[in-house]
């Protein structure tokens, strides 16, 4: 049954269920889910992977996890990107707010009243972030961002942005505005990496905390939100640990790669 569960699907689904188990094993149920958590086998959860295609893949895992681990001296390592499309959404109704025993209640049709952009540097020393909203998101945008950062990070300190490979952070005009300020270094992450990106878990918490259940009837109220939340989160900032090395990461993605590979045979 075990052998059944990893290696099959059930007919007209993808997979299997108790009751299907069950129907096609003749146990019962209660059975087949004490067998399942025995060899810890969930069929009814499914994660998502992408692996990183970059030939430079190994080269960069080092770069990151070195700044992270053991950061340059008289330098400031900012975890950099941008959550586009943030959109300000208007319920339909006015919500039900909780109750004992009950939960609170939304609708679950909105009105758009516009999106914004939100660019943010999770300094990755302290936790603290620089941010900025704007209504686009193009390589002018982004320019503007950096001088933000480079008018609010002393000007003894080297900066060190760790950012994605989308076209905006590589274009013509970045690369002559890097050029003119040489204290800033680049270092761009993996393809399908952003996992290795902090910032990305810092806008997970402003997600959960404020955009996931927000109600905005406009754009403007919602930008003003967000510079409300991240002026509370600077007044007490809440570092990343950054634990894994890169050879460990390596070897966990080796692992990976092989239980696949052997799962093929």
């Amino acid at each position: 049954m075990v052998v059944e569960t990893l290696e099959s699907t059930p007919e007209n689904a993808t997979h299997w269920s108790r009751a299907k188990m069950a129907e096609r094993s003749g146990l019962s149920p209660s059975t087949i889910g004490r067998i399942w958590k025995a060899f810890d086998l969930k069929p009814h959860r499914a994660d998502t992977f992408k692996l990183s295609n970059d030939p430079l893949f190994v080269e960069k895992v080092y770069d990151i996890c070195g700044l992270y681990l053991n950061p340059p001296e008289a330098a400031v390592v900012l975890s950099v990107d941008e959550k586009s499309q943030v959109q300000a959404l208007a319920r339909s109704q006015p919500a039900f707010p909780m109750m004992p025993g009950m939960p609170e209640k939304r609708t679950h049709d909105y009105l758009r009243h516009g999106t914004t952009s939100l660019f943010a540097a999770f300094n990755t020393a302290d936790g603290t972030v620089i941010s900025s909203t704007h209504r686009r998101h193009r390589t002018i945008e982004f320019k503007k961002f950096l001088s933000k950062i480079d008018s609010q990070v002393p000007e003894h300190l080297d900066v060190h942005l760790i950012c994605d490979n989308y076209g905006t952070h590589k274009s013509p005009a970045i690369q002559r505005w890097l050029a003119a300020h040489p204290r800033f270094h680049m270092h761009y992450t993996p393809t399908y990496s952003s996992w290795i990106n902090q910032v990305e878990r810092w806008f997970a918490y402003l997600t959960d905390d404020l955009l996931r259940r927000s109600d905005h009837r406009s754009v403007h109220a919602l930008e003003k939100d967000i510079r409300a939340w991240v002026a509370a989160w600077n007044e007490n900032p809440k570092p990343f640990i950054w634990t894994k090395t890169a050879e460990q990461i390596l070897d966990s993605i080796s692992r990976l790669l092989k239980r696949i590979n052997d799962a093929g045979h």
